[in-house]
């Protein structure tokens, strides 16, 4: 695989295009982006990201004063996110997106919004990841759940700095159920010789029946079961407490496009 994948063009042969952010405006495009991470349960103010447009990318950031974006329910992790749909219930309920915890209650009233909701298709970015320990950087998918079981997760890919070396990196990918019971869990982690602090591809097909994962164009594994209902997208960084506390701030993970394509004549 390559050591630093070329960025391409937005045409894919025998797909169309259907949506996609390339990162070349002044600022973030909030006709695409919802710029809080999971604010239901926390706040906005707490969970609004930190990042910077840059060199033709989102470069989304986690500063040495930022603060937890939960810490009631997540503990001391910090999280700059961004996300194309937000869904919660009234203040005081129990009904919101990605509820990982059983006392998550909704502490702020949002406006729910589906900014972009697929389902199915080829979802790719092109991103460099952060090599430091503690933190790791993510593009996933989660359900909607205005319907409370269309709760399942893809995860393109999820990289954890202390996983990377200079030739080396483990890529981890899969389906997380959560509230779905017509999902199981299957999530893997496969070393690839790649310098995932260089930019790669990372993508899935996410068909009707099966997904696929790539890495740079290279299929990694076939998973057999697919949410049958809309997910939106989430580009994420993370750090967790006990990481390496040398390494200089920010942490950093930069994306140089999404692109979401749609086959011509769909899928079967």
């Amino acid at each position: 695989m390559a050591q630093d994948t070329l960025r391409g063009t937005p045409e894919k042969a025998g797909y169309v295009l259907e949506w996609h952010d390339e990162f070349d405006g002044a600022g973030l495009d909030l006709a695409k982006w919802v710029p809080y991470y999971l604010p239901q349960w926390s706040s906005r103010s707490r969970s609004a990201p930190n990042y910077q447009l840059r060199d033709s990318c989102l470069v989304l950031q986690i500063t040495e004063d930022q603060q937890p974006w939960c810490p009631e329910f997540d503990g001391e992790i910090k999280a700059s996110s961004v996300q194309t749909g937000l869904f919660a219930g009234p203040v005081g309920s129990r009904q919101g997106q990605l509820q990982f915890s059983p006392q998550l209650v909704v502490r702020e009233a949002q406006t729910n919004v589906r900014l972009y909701t697929p389902q199915y298709g080829y979802i790719e970015c092109r991103a460099r990841c952060c090599a430091t320990a503690g933190v790791h950087v993510s593009l996933w998918m989660i359900g909607y759940e205005d319907v409370p079981a269309h709760s399942g997760e893809i995860a393109v890919f999820e990289v954890f700095g202390k996983d990377l070396a200079e030739h080396s990196a483990v890529v981890c990918s899969g389906v997380h159920p959560w509230g779905d019971p017509a999902l199981s869990e299957a999530f893997y982690c496969d070393p690839l010789p790649i310098d995932a602090t260089q930019f790669h591809r990372y993508a899935v097909e996410w068909t009707p029946r099966h997904i696929d994962y790539f890495v740079d164009d290279q299929l990694l594994r076939r998973i057999e079961q697919s949410p049958a209902y809309p997910l939106q997208l989430m580009l994420s960084i993370f750090e967790r407490p006990g990481g390496d506390q040398r390494a200089p701030y920010p942490r950093e993970f930069a994306v140089d496009y999404v692109r979401v394509y749609q086959p011509q004549g769909g899928y079967e």
